[in-house]
């Protein structure tokens, strides 16, 4: 399955939870849900993946920590809040490049149009 593939399976997921729950939960709830989904659907789905920094050679361990990656190939960053600072957006976008992986798609479950809540970043697609 390509990242473009997973990624619509995802999207999917998530239109499915946003229509049954609506917007506000707690983050780690839609965590919970969205693994489930996601593993049902038969994809594989890790979470709270420990996400290395290495500086010169060296590995350093400081707590970043992936909430989902799908299939090894597309990195999911839930977040439930009103108003998005943009340093998450920054924070995601190192996450995506110290990951290596190609593909990312920030879930904010707290907007009123869950279509507003989905930002997906490319990193050498």
């Amino acid at each position: 399955m390509t990242e473009n593939e997973i990624s619509y399976k995802i999207r999917g997921i998530v239109y499915d939870i946003y229509n049954e729950l609506g917007p506000g939960l707690l983050e780690s709830v839609y965590e919970d849900i969205m693994f489930d989904e996601i593993e049902s659907q038969g994809m594989e789905v890790k979470r709270q993946v420990p996400i290395p920094l290495i500086w010169k050679n060296k590995k350093l361990d400081r707590g970043f920590r992936a909430d989902l990656i799908v299939e090894n190939k597309v990195l999911i960053e839930l977040k439930s809040v009103e108003i998005m600072p943009k340093v998450y957006f920054k924070v995601f976008s190192t996450y995506l490049k110290l990951t290596g992986l190609k593909l990312g798609l920030m879930i904010n479950f707290f907007e009123t149009d869950i279509n507003n809540g989905i930002t997906r970043y490319v990193n050498g697609l």
